[in-house]
């Protein structure tokens, strides 16, 4: 399966389609601000003894606990690198609609120039929330995976 890459304007309009925005930065990085209607997963942790970025283990399987794989997802990061990752991860597991969100919320730069190669979410004026609404958080999500829910 391939993945698509969609503006974080389509992925807005595609949300209004029934699309289900699936940010995969770090629950600190969630909870700071993300799109509107977005649910948390992961697909890295801090480890919380060590301070260095993990994976997280269980990114697939709870994401297979709360999506089918003809669920029309949109992947988005703060810009973009873990989202593709994980958007490729999804594919490659037969999930048929997976676009990954170019820009994710706050936008790509280039390195060198600091120029805007991909316009973020927060930079386009998009609906933001800070606080995760009913089964938009990653402990809810994950609890259903456990099958505690």
């Amino acid at each position: 399966m391939s993945v698509k890459n969609v503006t974080v304007r389509d992925a807005a309009q595609k949300q209004s389609d029934g699309y289900t925005y699936i940010d995969v930065r770090s629950v600190p990085e969630f909870e700071d601000g993300h799109p509107a209607g977005a649910v948390n997963i992961p697909l890295i942790h801090q480890d919380a003894r060590t301070g260095q970025m993990m994976p997280n283990r269980e990114f697939l399987q709870v994401v297979q606990a709360n999506f089918s794989p003809d669920a029309k997802l949109l992947i988005g990061c703060q810009v973009g690198g873990r989202s593709m990752q994980a958007a490729q991860i999804l594919a490659g597991s037969g999930y048929a609609d997976v676009s990954n969100v170019v820009g994710g919320y706050g936008g790509a730069r280039d390195q060198f120039t600091g120029a805007v190669r991909a316009e973020g979410w927060a930079q386009a004026g998009l609906p933001s929330e800070s606080a995760a609404g009913p089964g938009q958080s990653y402990d809810e999500l994950r609890a259903k995976a456990a099958g505690k829910q």
